[in-house]
């Protein structure tokens, strides 16, 4: 079994408009090197050049924010699903 990636709309034309994605990765930092192979160019946008998680992003494992778990590193078993969400800034 695998874990899926829910690929969020800004970024679907990296990975030709597929909504999830599927990954054999064990951690959250394996699973975007995973995407980065598949999908070019997808890796700049969601962590910096230190390779952490940008602001702006946020990721979570089955509903639960990275940041409150181990960050890049946070296990992944079979059935989870990663969400991409992008902050939306507004006031």
């Amino acid at each position: 079994m695998s874990k899926k990636v829910r690929i969020p709309t800004p970024l679907r034309k990296l990975t030709n408009n597929e909504e999830l994605v599927e990954v054999t990765a064990a951690t959250v930092g394996e699973a975007i090197v995973e995407l980065q192979n598949r999908f070019p160019g997808i890796q700049e946008r969601l962590v910096d050049d230190k390779g952490e998680v940008r602001r702006f992003v946020n990721v979570y494992v089955n509903e639960e924010d990275i940041r409150f778990l181990k960050n890049r590193e946070t296990p992944l078993k079979d059935g989870d699903e990663i969400s991409i969400i992008p902050a939306i800034a507004g006031g």
